[in-house]
């Protein structure tokens, strides 16, 4: 016999209203009252039928991010089966994610659907893609910057403090000790290739297709990395964003700095990484298509010229804003 779980939703609109969860849930749900710090409300169009049917608004409200504010709501206790009718009560603008209330209590929530539209300050985690090697201009993530910021000075930051070299067990030892001062709402981690590289005394075994080093399960110890990165950015009421990795020219870089890059293993990576965050309700935005076949947007095979990073940049900001 299996048992219903019973998990806890933050709403801030029409999912407080006991004739929507009528007509949801088949009955009005257990609800206490709630705050979310940090967040701000605007306005949404609503187009389906079926939404305005039930809400009787063809207008909700969606979060955004706001330091110093503070959203009132409630929580509602739901089954798995109620959740999964909460889940396709929102149109695709929304996504479900975990969230920190003024309680100290971790509850799901429906944000906006693309992460870094509401974001107000950004932390940037990873690599030299990340970076911006080869770019004087700061790379994709200076691209993304001066947009960010361009967009409200006086609210809107954005801290880039990747560093060359990283792995993402690098980053999650690091960043803990970097977000206080900075008071992120958004974490992007910008998983970097050379989570996906091996020792050159390792690529005889990824050159005859070993399982362990050329696929996902050669990944797995990265699953202590990034559910440290999703403790790190819920401790500070965050959101992770996990980007990348980016393609490569695997005939230019088979042996860079004493590692081996290969395709097969950039793949596999990115394979693990879209499951992983399809699992865990995080946002994971694919950069490897921009750069796809187009090893003249690579300095080396492996890192972006400043045109490559422009095409880096438009893609992630399609996604993500």
């Amino acid at each position: 016999m299996t048992t219903s779980r019973t998990h806890t939703l933050f709403s801030f609109g029409t999912l407080m209203d006991e004739r929507v969860q009528t007509a949801l849930f088949g009955r009005a749900v257990p609800t206490s009252p709630a705050a979310l710090a940090g967040y701000t409300t605007r306005p949404l169009k609503i187009t389906d039928p079926a939404v305005i049917a039930a809400s009787g608004l063809d207008v909700h409200l969606i979060l955004e991010r706001r330091l110093g504010a503070s959203v009132d709501g409630a929580v509602l206790h739901l089954t798995d089966q109620e959740l999964a009718a909460a889940d396709a009560y929102e149109v695709d603008d929304y996504t479900r994610r975990r969230v920190v209330l003024s309680s100290g209590e971790s509850a799901w929530a429906y944000l906006d659907a693309k992460p870094l539209r509401p974001a107000e300050r950004i932390v940037i985690v990873g690599d030299s893609i990340a970076y911006g090697r080869c770019d004087s201009r700061g790379g994709w993530a200076g691209h993304l910057a001066a947009a960010h910021i361009a967009g409200n000075e006086a609210e809107r930051r954005l801290f880039n403090l990747a560093v060359p070299g990283s792995t993402l067990a690098d980053v999650s030892e690091q960043t803990p000790a970097l977000l206080a001062a900075r008071r992120p709402d958004t974490l992007l981690v910008a998983a970097g290739i050379n989570d996906s590289a091996v020792p050159l005394a390792g690529a005889e075994a990824v050159a005859d297709g070993d399982a362990d080093a050329d696929g996902t399960a050669g990944f797995a110890q990265l699953t202590g990395s990034l559910d440290a990165l999703a403790a790190t950015a819920l401790d500070h009421n965050a959101r992770l964003v996990v980007a990348g990795p980016a393609w490569l020219d695997e005939d230019r870089t088979c042996d860079y700095e004493g590692l081996r890059f290969t395709r097969a293993r950039a793949l596999a990576l990115r394979a693990f990484l879209r499951a992983w965050c399809g699992a865990n309700h995080i946002d994971h935005l694919d950069l490897w298509e921009p750069l796809r076949e187009r090893s003249d947007l690579l300095v080396d095979g492996l890192h972006p010229t400043a045109e490559g990073h422009r095409a880096l940049y438009e893609h992630l900001d399609a996604l993500g804003r």
